[in-house]
């Protein structure tokens, strides 16, 4: 578990940066400015969270593998495709009603840190 998400959080980190910087040299001419600020709050959240999954590997490597470790990796990893993804797909086709699958990344998000942190407190040691 704690590879794969090490390994997945650095494959999205990078992608992140792709993704950002195709956006702040290619698209800063193709599309207005506020969606030039949609596109970079996917890029922001997206790399936050890339983050996010090496660490929870990294606690998992520290802690031992346990099922809210693993099902905090899969929600975080969910919210960065529909989260992000939702975003950059938004900013760059026009198509507002995907901004509707933009909040339930964010609630992937949310519990994908309420299943660190209760993983955490749970802890004895």
């Amino acid at each position: 578990m704690q590879r794969r998400l090490v390994g997945w959080g650095a494959v999205l980190a990078m992608l992140s940066v792709g993704i950002g910087a195709f956006g702040a040299h290619m698209l800063k001419t193709v599309i207005s400015e506020e969606y030039l600020k949609v596109y970079e709050t996917g890029v922001q959240y997206h790399m936050v969270h890339a983050l996010a999954l090496i660490l929870i590997g990294l606690t998992a490597g520290q802690w031992g593998e346990s099922v809210r470790l693993r099902w905090a990796g899969r929600l975080i990893g969910a919210g960065i495709i529909l989260f992000s993804g939702s975003l950059y797909i938004l900013s760059t086709s026009g198509i507002k009603i995907l901004g509707a699958i933009t909040p339930i990344g964010g609630v992937c998000f949310l519990a994908g840190w309420i299943c660190f942190a209760v993983e955490a407190f749970s802890r004895k040691n």
